[in-house]
């Protein structure tokens, strides 16, 4: 207490100005606080019950002594366990993604005893946090883009079709980060992945429904197939080039001043500034995603649905096959236009 009391000080009473309190901390000069030596010389008082009560006084230095260790200023709890937390910065050549995935490997062979854990917080528990977040996200659209599909279509074999541009698109987003050495922001490019579930979708739905508009007027599967590729090859490339063109002023950090462009017909255009870090990713994910989607949804889409529509014709023939008891076929499938 009489360390507790010089060092960090003892309330001794109160300063009123008027609706205000001020508490009044008695404690040692810096000059003293700050010495160790000045502190082992603190004189201890206790009554000595041993001489009738008298009061006594010894220095600290003749029941304490002093040792240079390394230690921790205090003790912090989380969910009453005692906690010690570490923490860095990150120098600007390295990520802080990189970091942590090299102190990972180390942490792998530290040795812990009995009863001690070691976890990462701060940057990394929140992206991970973030990832959870938008992982469940995205499971959740992908099955409310499913249950529109099958009730718009009346299929389970199209809707699945369609869904493959979103693993498409995902895939086009890693090459494109990959290939230009781009960072990734959890964040930013997991809420522009889920936003891909629901643009991506639209050009294959574009193929599909044409594709069953022309097989309901009488025309063969396969040419309905090249019949809808050739014409929605126009209107799928027109409006993903239209989104993608659209998000590069926001990639690239494009700035105009237009209220200097309307006053003075001085734009003061210039790259970059604060809301590129934000909206960077965001850009990028989509226009990776969605143009490596469209292109693969050109080729693979129609190839999907035609090789669906053979497995179903197989499957039919092969649970409604002629009984040769019946001494006559009984079932006639018209292998065109049934799918």
């Amino acid at each position: 207490m009489e360390l507790r009391t010089a060092i960090f000080g003892k309330e001794v009473s109160k300063y009123r100005l008027k609706e205000d309190q001020y508490p009044i901390e008695l404690r040692y000069s810096p000059e003293v606080r700050n010495n160790i030596d000045k502190l082992l010389n603190l004189k201890i008082t206790y009554r000595d019950m041993a001489a009738n009560g008298l009061i006594r006084q010894i220095p600290l230095y003749s029941l304490a002594h002093v040792t240079d260790t390394v230690t921790i200023g205090g003790i912090k709890r989380k969910n009453q366990k005692r906690m010690i937390t570490l923490s860095s910065n990150v120098l600007s050549n390295f990520t802080p993604n990189e970091v942590v995935d090299k102190v990972k490997q180390e942490i792998k062979a530290f040795h812990t005893e009995d009863g001690y854990s070691i976890n990462f917080t701060g940057e990394s528990a929140d992206q991970q946090e973030t990832a959870d977040f938008l992982g469940t996200a995205m499971l959740i659209s992908i099955m409310l883009v499913f249950l529109i599909l099958v009730l718009q279509f009346n299929s389970i074999s199209k809707p699945v079709i369609i869904l493959t541009e979103i693993f498409f698109s995902v895939i086009g987003v890693l090459l494109g980060f990959a290939i230009f050495r781009m960072d990734v922001s959890v964040a930013m490019t997991g809420i522009g992945i889920v936003a891909l579930a629901g643009i991506v979708v639209k050009n294959g739905i574009l193929l599909v429904e044409f594709s069953d508009v022309l097989k309901s007027q009488g025309m063969k599967t396969r040419e309905a197939i090249v019949m809808a590729g050739k014409t929605r090859l126009k209107p799928v490339l027109l409006t993903a080039s239209a989104t993608m063109l659209g998000l590069v002023p926001l990639a690239i950090g494009f700035n105009i001043n237009f209220a200097t462009l309307f006053s003075h017909f001085e734009p003061h255009i210039f790259f970059g500034g604060d809301s590129v870090v934000f909206w960077k990713p965001l850009s990028w994910t989509i226009i990776f995603g969605l143009g490596f989607a469209t292109f693969l949804t050109l080729l693979l889409v129609p190839a999907m649905y035609l090789i669906a529509f053979r497995l179903w014709m197989k499957w039919r023939r092969y649970w409604f096959k002629p009984n040769p008891d019946h001494g006559a076929n009984f079932l006639t499938i018209d292998d065109e236009n049934i799918i």
